[in-house]
């Protein structure tokens, strides 16, 4: 099969052949019908050889989804031919945290050394891919797996860090997102869904403020030295309840400290190495800062059924398996419209 691998520290991603991998007790293999490119992959490849914590090569991509192609000794709960999301923060299935579904905030995964596909185990961005467990798929049912795979990353991540932050999103609230790309533009959409916020959009590309608006944000603004003072006119000086910011550069990171309300949130979700000190004369009053990691199984099935109800879409590039590495280009570049999906049959 082809798939796509990070071979080399500091090397380009390649499209090589690799033999087609058997499921073994209790695995489940797809044919993948679709695998979305994150810039958390682009943030990897970047990592020097000491920072670096995986082995090589390694197969990439963590938003995957495809057809149950076969299964493993003891399979339940799926068939062939079924069309599946992959939940991919995989946990050891066993711990209180896994129990209620939030395997991405698993307890015992890193000391089990289980890692999710394309961030350690082999990802999504080939012809085939093994799944370790039928409680990490979740039906598609008639959704397009093109349209609707990066819901498992793009989606599912700022639902998350949404529904952790409803407490501060009430009626007449405003909600900050910082970054309107390929996670920041489904967030939008969701804010706009479940909330009663009002929505200000920030990002430094035209296009993305563009897109921004077109997906609901109610305000669309260059996030520059001016942003901060223009969240605050635009809520009578108060602030905004609730920052997402799904950059998490200095830069993006300092906004978000200026513009977040007296008793709000601000959620780092974006890996640009910001780092956000907080207490007395730093944030304000009441402020509280987190740091959210992809979602729950739960959720995940949630992001879907708003996708079903037509409230949420990815705005998608569609590249075939051997262009995948021009559109880790392209990614890199910043010159993506929303999110690049690689369809390996095509």
């Amino acid at each position: 099969m082809r798939a796509v691998q990070y071979r080399t520290i500091g090397g380009e991603p390649e499209v090589v052949e690799l033999p087609t991998p058997e499921p073994g007790p209790g695995q489940i293999r797809l044919r993948v019908t679709a695998a979305g490119l994150c810039h958390s992959d682009s943030f990897i490849m970047g990592l020097p050889a000491e920072q670096f914590g995986y082995d090589l090569p390694l197969t990439l991509g963590h938003e995957g989804a495809g057809i149950v192609d076969a299964l493993g000794e003891g399979v339940s709960g799926v068939a062939v031919g079924d069309s599946v999301a992959v939940y991919g923060p995989w946990g050891c299935g066993l711990c209180s945290a896994c129990a209620r579904g939030a395997e991405n905030y698993c307890t015992r995964a890193a000391a089990l050394g289980i890692q999710p596909p394309g961030l350690g185990a082999p990802g999504a961005l080939a012809e085939y891919l093994i799944v370790d467990d039928a409680r990490h798929l979740v039906p598609l049912g008639d959704l397009d797996p093109v349209a609707t795979v990066s819901l498992t990353d793009a989606g599912l991540t700022p639902y998350h860090a949404i529904v952790s932050s409803l407490g501060a999103l009430r009626a007449g609230s405003t909600a900050v997102v910082i970054g309107a790309g390929g996670l920041g533009h489904v967030g939008i959409q969701i804010l706009r869904a479940i909330t009663g916020a009002t929505v200000v959009a920030l990002d430094v590309n035209e296009e993305k403020l563009a897109l921004a608006s077109e997906v609901g944000a109610h305000h669309a603004l260059r996030s520059d030295s001016s942003a901060v003072g223009e969240i605050r006119a635009l809520t009578g000086g108060v602030g905004a309840q609730a920052v997402f910011d799904f950059v998490g550069a200095p830069p993006t990171v300092e906004i978000a400290r200026k513009a977040v309300a007296m008793d709000g949130v601000v959620q780092i979700v974006g890996i640009g190495g910001g780092l956000l000190p907080t207490g007395f004369f730093s944030t304000p009053f009441g402020a509280s800062v987190r740091v959210p990691y992809w979602g729950t199984r739960p959720e995940l099935m949630e992001v879907l059924d708003l996708a079903r109800a037509g409230a949420v879409h990815v705005e998608v590039e569609r590249y075939p398996l051997d262009e995948a590495p021009e559109a880790y280009r392209k990614l890199h570049e910043g010159t993506i419209r929303g999110r690049a999906v690689v369809v390996p049959g095509e």
